[in-house]
Formats: C-alpha cells, structure tokens, sequence
C-alpha cells in the first residue's frame, strides 16, 4: 500500500512532500480523570454561506459548534466556552455570545443523560462541571463606563451564566482597564461581583499577548505588582473563587502566584507556551502523592486542537506515568506554540483550521473573516506539525483538504 504524501507551501512559495503517517492512537477514557482538571476553550463555527466579514453578526452553525463541545466531553475535559478562543471581542457579538451560554449549557445538561459522556465524568457531576463560561463587561457598547457600570455590567452577565446552569470565569474587562486609576479600583470592583457570585467563580488573568488593550491590568504594567493585587482579591474570600487562570506565557510568574494562592483555589494554566511541565509538575518521590500547588490545572486554547492528547496525557499521570505525560503533551506544546506565535490574538485562526482539517466543521471559515489572519505558509507549518506531533486525527482527509486549499489558491498538487 503506497504512503499518504503531504504536500506542504514554503514561505518562498514552493512546494515539497513529506510522508504522512497514521492517527495516534491516543485512547479515549473510560472513568473520570482524577489527577487534574482541564478544560478545552473552544471556537466557534459559523454557517459556510453566511456574512462572514469583519463586523457582522456571528451566524453560528450551531450543529457544529456544539458537537465539537461533545467531542471534549467524550475525553473526559471540560469545555470553557464564550471566551477568546470563541472569538470573543473579535467576532462574537453579545447577543451571539448570550445564546452560546445557553445553548452549550442545555448541550452539557443532555450530555450528562448520557452514558458514554457520564462515565468519564465524577458521579454527581452538574453542568458547570462540563462547562465553564465567560463573563465580562462587552455587552455593553459604549467605549468609557464608570465602575458602577462596569459591576452592573458583570453582574448582568454573570446572572445569565449561573442562570443557565455554566460555571463563571469572570474575564478580564476592556472597560475596567480603562477606568481603573489604581489597584484599589480593582479590588473594588471585583469585590462588589464576587458578592453577587452564587458559585465560586474562575478569575482570568489575560496578558497583552492575547490583547494588547489590557495593558497594566490589575493596576500595574509590572506583573509582580498585579499579582499581589490579584492575591488581595483572593485572600480577601478565597471561598467565593474556584481557580485562577493565567495567560501571560510567563510560567515563572504563574509558579509564583500558584505557590500563595489559599488551599481550595486551583491553578488553572492559560499558558500555551509552557504549560507541559506545568501541568505535570513536580514529580513525587516514589509511592507519595504529588502535592497540590506544586502543579497547574488547565484551561487552555491549545487544548481545543489536541484534546486527545491532553486526555491521554492526563489519564497517564492518573496512572503515575509521568514520563509518558510528558512526551504527550511536549508534542502538544510543539504544535502549540506555533498556532500561538505572534500575533498570538490571532492563534484562533490555527484552531478553526485544524478543525475543520480534522472534519469538525463543514469548511474553513470564522466570524469576522478571521480565517484569512494567517499566510498559507503559516498553516502549511501548522498542519505539518499536527501530523509529526499527533494532533491529526484522519490523516487521509486532512491531506485532502489542505490540498485542496492549495488548488484553489494555484499550487498544483500531485493527485
């Protein structure tokens, strides 16, 4: 039987080919993962033939989007949704984004009624323990709020999120970083939110990296200094907060938040550069436990293209292999940190791609236009990294796409 070529497009416009091997065989779980909790952010798909440009409504195919969230069910992860990943504040509208809590909600509250999905889940499981959901501030439209506007904001849409069953990640706000003048407007405000939480909530710390208009978040450009306002926050009720995610690809700066937060307040890494030694962590002596805090959760992007792999990874180190987690998620790392590559805002463009390469949307396309943020050599790099790292899940038909990507654009392919 001959071997599958891939076709790949240098940044000088020419053309070679690789041999392109088989799926991994990275096996789905069969009872709940018990060593870490992970969730995969997730993008959205809209409709092929609807306006898909740069400020128009997301028009969501909602068949698609929601059986790509089943797909992280079944390996055991949850699903951050209504988040950057998701297009937030580049594409998602509000009203699109309202209907996503809902909907992905309503989504994981049926998947819970199944079998398959409910085994690799803890027995007692709820819905936002499948899912977890953005909020933030962007309904409103206006560019300058006041902090009173600002909590109201949040407290509107926190509401809908707990209403509808989603655990609340309360994500960083475009408004609050303008209309904060010191850490204490920070503390104020977040106080006033955390009150009115029915839940613990996730709190999201979004570097510049991801958007650049959050610059001096949490009252300083300096990240020690934000981090001690981000710890008030937390000692101030550590019982209201869940976890901590961080994205400021700055693993020493997550290791040393993740050593004082108070225990019952997860670390969950937002850092798709580093997070493999992250997530495993340090490695006990042989026959202890592995301490908490000396390791991150997840709640990564990078999960949305490898969420296979992240499974495996984790069902290894359930089962002590921690060697073997990493060598998984180094390869996911790999492929990660160039879907990440700056402008890193622009990683979502990577995610649909490999989505669609690997049959979970009907074409490449995303709100917004974002699927034309990246040069064809750049996802000629990205697929070629997907088959060599293990993240292509049928190798036969993401070959078939991405050639027939390169034919439409004038490349000849061989058949």
């Amino acid at each position: 039987m001959s071997t599958l070529q891939l076709t790949l497009l240098g940044e000088d416009g020419s053309l070679r080919q690789v041999e392109l091997g088989e799926a991994a065989a990275f096996a789905a779980p069969t009872a709940p993962l018990r060593s870490r909790t992970v969730y995969a952010a997730v993008h959205v798909a809209p409709k092929a033939h609807a306006d898909n440009t740069p400020g128009a409504p997301a028009d969501i195919d909602w068949d698609a989007t929601l059986a790509f969230r089943r797909t992280m069910w079944r390996r055991g992860l949850g699903v951050a949704d209504a988040m950057d990943t998701a297009q937030r504040n580049m594409g998602l509208d509000p009203a699109a984004t309202r209907e996503l809590i809902t909907r992905t909600a309503d989504a994981a509250r049926a998947a819970l009624a199944d079998p398959e999905i409910a085994a690799v889940f803890p027995a007692g499981a709820q819905v936002r323990d499948l899912v977890v959901a953005g909020v933030s501030t962007d309904q409103r439209q206006e560019r300058h709020l006041g902090l009173d506007e600002i909590v109201e904001a949040y407290r509107e849409q926190l509401a809908h999120t707990e209403g509808a069953g989603a655990g609340a990640v309360l994500m960083a706000s475009r408004h609050l970083a303008r209309a904060a003048t010191s850490p204490a407007d920070y503390e104020d405000v977040y106080r006033r939110v955390l009150e009115s939480a029915t839940e613990p909530v996730v709190l999201h710390w979004l570097g510049t990296a991801f958007d650049p208009q959050l610059e001096g978040y949490f009252g300083s450009s300096d990240t020690g200094v934000a981090a001690e306002t981000l710890l008030r926050i937390i000692e101030a009720d550590p019982a209201k907060i869940r976890g901590v995610k961080m994205s400021l690809l700055d693993d020493a700066a997550e290791i040393a938040v993740r050593e004082r937060l108070p225990e019952g307040v997860a670390m969950l890494t937002g850092d798709d550069f580093h997070f493999s030694h992250l997530i495993v962590g340090a490695q006990p002596d042989p026959g202890t436990e592995q301490v908490e805090g000396t390791f991150s959760h997840a709640l990564l992007g990078a999960f949305s293209v490898t969420a296979p792999a992240a499974s495996a990874a984790v069902q290894a180190i359930d089962a002590g292999d921690f060697a073997r987690a990493r060598e998984i998620l180094d390869a996911a790392e790999e492929l990660a940190r160039h879907v990440f590559a700056a402008p890193t805002y622009h990683y979502k463009t990577g995610v649909a791609f490999l989505a669609w390469l690997n049959g979970h949307q009907q074409a490449f396309q995303m709100v917004g236009g974002m699927h034309a943020a990246r040069s064809l050599p750049q996802l000629s790099r990205t697929i070629e990294l997907a088959a060599s790292t293990g993240n292509l899940e049928d190798p036969a038909l993401a070959a078939e796409r991405w050639h027939a990507m390169l034919r439409v654009n004038g490349y000849e392919v061989p058949a």
